[in-house]
């Protein structure tokens, strides 16, 4: 298999500092040649080159997408870490840095398509390049019964070299192909909005939890843990609303605050460190300085 090098780009896992290598789709393995393949993923399954470093960072110029029967299974897309299960999908896009696992965990059924092989209307109507759209899809039982049913006609018609000629053969498979795509775009497409909605509510009730709590409490894991949710949901839907992370939020906030009692009240310094969280009037002028460059008096004497 033929493969072209990215110049510049680094794989930092090689300590040779390798450019991360990229491979073609590889037309050789498709049965008749046409521009897809589709078949059942494991042990002695060939739908990959040979030399395909699946283990190592690489590239790929087309299109795969993974429906698993079985896992947990671990893969990287674009330097995170994705854990699929049975049930669940993978899509990697043309150009996605990615890494497998050991390849012989794989199991389920594995769709490649080349660029190319649909026309732009279909390639728009499908997201085929919403890089913006979740590699990791979950979907419900009714949408995976839908979705295995059109993998599987698909495949059945991959499979059928013999009742029609290449042309009507390969006209048959885009058809077949669009069907299964435009479930898989829904599919992502509703995840992703859900995963918006879902990052909006876990933003919204970590606000309202600072807004009561940011008093006596300053620790993003005990935020997490009041709402029950890990702290890696946490940072991700207070960044993506924000584009801070939570200990900068409650930070801001809890600055906020004292800059409203040094302005508006007459309260010492040290009471007004503990009223928002720091008993220790030092640890508090510390805290104040950090965040606007000014000690409290000096904040203080400035606005009077």
């Amino acid at each position: 298999m033929v493969d072209t090098t990215v110049q510049g780009d680094r794989d930092g896992g090689d300590p040779g500092g390798d450019a991360i290598r990229t491979f073609p789709f590889p037309v050789d393995l498709s049965v008749l040649g046409v521009g897809m393949q589709v078949g059942p993923m494991g042990a002695g399954r060939t739908w990959h080159a040979a030399d395909a470093p699946l283990e190592r960072v690489h590239r790929i110029d087309f299109h795969v997408v993974m429906l698993f029967s079985e896992g947990p299974v671990h893969h990287m897309i674009d330097f995170a870490e994705y854990e699929a299960r049975a049930g669940d999908l993978l899509w990697i896009r043309p150009g996605q840095v990615h890494r497998f696992a050991r390849a012989d965990d794989y199991r389920g059924t594995v769709l490649t398509m080349q660029p190319g092989f649909l026309p732009r209307a279909t390639v728009e109507a499908t997201g085929l390049y919403r890089y913006d759209l979740p590699p990791l899809l979950r979907p419900d039982e009714p949408q995976l019964t839908a979705l295995r049913s059109a993998l599987a006609q698909l495949q059945r018609e991959y499979e059928d070299t013999t009742t029609l000629p290449l042309t009507l053969h390969t006209a048959v498979l885009r058809h077949s192909l669009t069907a299964f795509l435009l479930r898989l775009a829904h599919l992502a497409t509703s995840s992703a909005e859900a995963a918006r909605r879902q990052s909006d509510t876990t933003f919204t009730l970590f606000r309202d939890a600072v807004e009561q709590g940011f008093a006596t409490n300053h620790s993003v894991s005990a935020y997490a843990d009041q709402l029950g949710y890990s702290r890696r949901t946490l940072v991700r839907a207070v960044r993506a609303a924000t584009g801070q992370t939570p200990k900068a939020f409650i930070d801001r906030r809890v600055t906020l605050e004292a800059k409203r009692l040094l302005a508006h009240t007459d309260l010492p310094i040290g009471r007004v460190g503990a009223a928002v969280g720091f008993p220790d009037a030092a640890n508090f002028s510390k805290f104040f300085h950090q965040h606007t460059d000014m000690t409290p008096a000096a904040f203080r004497a400035e606005l009077r």
